[in-house]
């Protein structure tokens, strides 16, 4: 079967003083292509996910670029592609934010101060001086399933919440190189200019996140340990962006391993060994009734709106019917 959808994740931090009136103008763009997904913008740019027809991706990466109304500030808009047989989403949003990432500190932004952008090819280099601190910017259940060698752990749940972390762990006057890293690269190009604007000199990040760096670095070069969790249907992604051995808990959206998938604490859709028993009886009610109705539209051969995707490969399938 060919593949129908191109996906296109992107994210530019540029200063957008009238973002609220480029709002209308992209919603018909895009509700006129049959493109769905979640744009945010704010003052200091653009961020989301949408999927269309290729045609219909490219026309609206170009009216990005091109189109007068944006003057030019999108012209080095980077984006991220993939494919899929269904449509991923079922309407198209555009939503008016205070950040298109949340730190939560008023001020902030790449768009007036931002560390220094480091290429996958050199970032082996940065995080190999045993004088730079090397800090993951993610959050904590993403850490657990795979991050660089010697990387910190913010323990954070949220990223509004390592602002906090910061000033509680670290002091510019005595750490003096600082490296840091996330998914796609939006987290931490905002932490470091959070950490620029806390006096901290020498601030690096990784270009692209760890998304380019599976990409283009080599496995036997690679200073990565274990897998990157990523926020759609592959769960977790390896080097070469080949889908990794993760599931999903619906109920928490914590990532599952095949041991988690085995515990007597995980029902598909309701609970896992993350988050078994913490539920509240309302909860418990809603996710057995939608595991319930999950069931009985794959019986009848349809999917669920709400659903995951299948964005499996036959070995990963294979393994989670075993783990079953």
């Amino acid at each position: 079967m060919s593949h129908t959808y191109l996906t296109t994740a992107m994210y530019h931090f540029v200063s957008l003083p009238h973002f609220e009136s480029l709002r209308e103008p992209l919603l018909q763009f895009c509700v006129g292509r049959d493109i769905k997904g979640t744009l945010l913008l704010a003052d200091e740019g653009i961020n989301g996910t949408i999927a269309g027809s290729e045609k219909s991706i490219l026309e609206f990466l170009s009216f990005l670029k091109n189109d007068s109304l944006f003057k030019g500030n999108f012209k080095n808009l980077a984006h991220k592609e993939s494919w899929s047989d269904k449509h991923p989403f079922y309407r198209m949003k555009i939503k008016l934010k205070k950040e298109i990432v949340t730190l939560g500190v008023p001020g902030v932004s790449p768009t007036k101060i931002v560390g220094t952008y480091v290429k996958p090819q050199d970032w082996n280099a940065i995080i190999s001086d045993p004088e730079v601190i090397l800090i993951d910017t993610r959050n904590d259940y993403e850490y657990a399933i795979g991050t660089f060698k010697n990387a910190v752990n913010p323990k954070t749940n949220t990223f509004r919440e390592f602002p906090e972390y910061v000033k509680s762990h670290f002091d510019p006057k005595k750490h003096k190189k600082v490296a840091m890293f996330c998914t796609g690269g939006i987290r931490c190009e905002k932490a470091s200019s959070f950490m620029m604007s806390e006096g901290f000199d020498e601030v690096y990040h990784l270009e692209g996140g760890i998304l380019k760096y599976l990409e283009e670095v080599k496995p036997e070069e690679s200073l990565w340990q274990g897998e990157c969790f990523v926020f759609d249907q592959r769960v977790a992604i390896k080097h070469g962006l080949e889908v990794g051995d993760y599931d999903q808990c619906y109920a928490c959206r914590y990532p599952l391993s095949a041991d988690d998938i085995k515990s007597e604490k995980y029902t598909p859709g309701i609970s896992c060994p993350h988050c078994y028993n913490h539920h509240t009886p309302e909860k418990l009610q809603a996710l057995t009734e939608r595991q319930k109705q999950v069931i009985l539209a794959k019986e009848r051969g349809t999917d669920h709106i709400g659903s995951k995707p299948e964005f499996m490969t036959k070995q990963k399938r294979r393994r989670l019917e075993t783990a079953s």
